[in-house]
């Protein structure tokens, strides 16, 4: 009960919360100048009508801030805790406040620098100044205009050493307050690097530098998860394709290893273009691949892998030579229940090793080579 009545007063959002309690926070500054003004009034040093007054318009004051806040209305600001407004308010009142105390009014300078306290951990620099400066003259301009009109109550002597004071305690507030938002932006802003930095070496540790792929390291982490999946839920089978571009070496020896660093990268940008989302294409070393296709058979594995071959014979592998086409050999395997990951890569990796011996440019699934294997033990 009580957690749905906060819920009721304070919102639900984490942010917002934080803004409406710290607003409620910061009313306890209008609470003691309230207070003042009742103990001024109690004891005849101010009338209890503007007492009164004064004290209504601060709470609607409160009461309105509040509304702003929980409703939500805030948002709609560039600055949603809206603090630099609510400073601004509060400075006001407390001045106005400053003005009908008579010989009582001292009491509330303390409350001036209390107000600009509040704000020493959300202003920026920019708003602190103008906290600071409006402060500064709005108590002048009031100091000034009291010793005028009620020379006894606010005697020249004292309003000026009250005058000197504020000048020396208000700007040093502001520019601490402008000292820390600085350092609350240079702290943001490393935070953000090591942000980047650490999303950079994220990316670095997981993917090829070359290809922008999966790294091996990664692929086999993707892979322990497929197998606990796997054997987690019978329905989560994978099979394992390991393609290697045909005669490679043979273009870096031709071309040079920038061509066929390009291969490499046009390769893999076209070959992921061709995966399914659940599927998951890696750099496996040099030239070649490892691709892990969930949810389907060796055999339509291997209708998968074929479109892609078949698609090959249209994409340009290397902006200077048109003409360079070059194919690539698959082996695959299905993984089976229970076993370990590092026999399901050997059978790809030996079904690859027979695409090879066979011509290349083709694929073989681990059972025919078993089946061929074992049709020529027979004969």
């Amino acid at each position: 009960m009580i957690q749905r009545l906060l819920a009721v007063l304070l919102s639900t959002d984490s942010k917002q919360r934080v803004r409406v309690i710290r607003s409620l926070m910061a009313a306890n500054v209008y609470v003691l100048c309230i207070g003042i003004m009742g103990f001024a009034s109690q004891q005849g040093l101010m009338r209890g009508d503007e007492a009164a007054l004064l004290s209504g318009l601060i709470m609607l004051n409160v009461v309105v801030w509040y509304g702003l806040l929980r409703s939500g209305f805030n948002r709609r600001f560039r600055e949603p805790s809206l603090t630099l407004p609510q400073i601004l308010s509060a400075l006001t009142w407390i001045v106005a406040a400053y003005a009908i105390t008579g010989v009582f009014h001292g009491a509330t300078m303390m409350l001036l620098t209390l107000v600009l306290v509040f704000g020493i951990f959300n202003l920026n620099a920019r708003d602190a100044k103008i906290a600071g400066g409006y402060a500064v003259v709005l108590t002048g301009i009031v100091m000034g205009y009291k010793t005028m009109t009620d020379p006894a109550g606010y005697p020249v002597a004292l309003e000026s050493v009250h005058f000197a004071l504020v000048v020396s305690s208000v700007p040093t507030i502001s520019m601490l307050t402008a000292q820390l938002s600085n350092l609350r932006a240079r702290l943001r802003a490393k935070q953000e690097e090591l942000t980047q930095a650490l999303d950079r070496i994220q990316v670095l540790a997981t993917h090829d530098e070359l290809t922008g792929l999966y790294n091996r390291r990664h692929m086999m982490s993707v892979l322990d998860e497929h197998q606990r999946r796997l054997s987690r839920s019978s329905g989560h089978d994978f099979c394992l394709a390991i393609l290697d571009i045909d005669f490679f070496k043979h273009i870096n020896d031709t071309h040079g290893h920038s061509v066929g660093d390009e291969v490499l990268r046009n390769f893999a940008t076209h070959a992921a273009t061709m995966t399914r989302e659940t599927d998951v294409l890696a750099r496996w070393g040099g030239e070649e691949f490892m691709l892990v296709l969930v949810g389907t058979t060796a055999e339509d594995a291997e209708h998968g892998i074929q479109r892609l071959r078949d698609s090959l014979k249209n994409v340009t592998m290397a902006q200077d030579h048109l003409a360079l086409r070059p194919s690539f050999s698959a082996g695959l395997s299905a993984y089976q229940t229970g076993e370990n990951l590092a026999a399901c890569i050997e059978r790809a990796d030996k079904a690859l090793y027979s695409a090879k011996q066979s011509g290349r440019n083709r694929t073989v699934i681990w059972s025919d080579v078993v089946l061929a294997r074992s049709a020529t033990m027979e004969g």
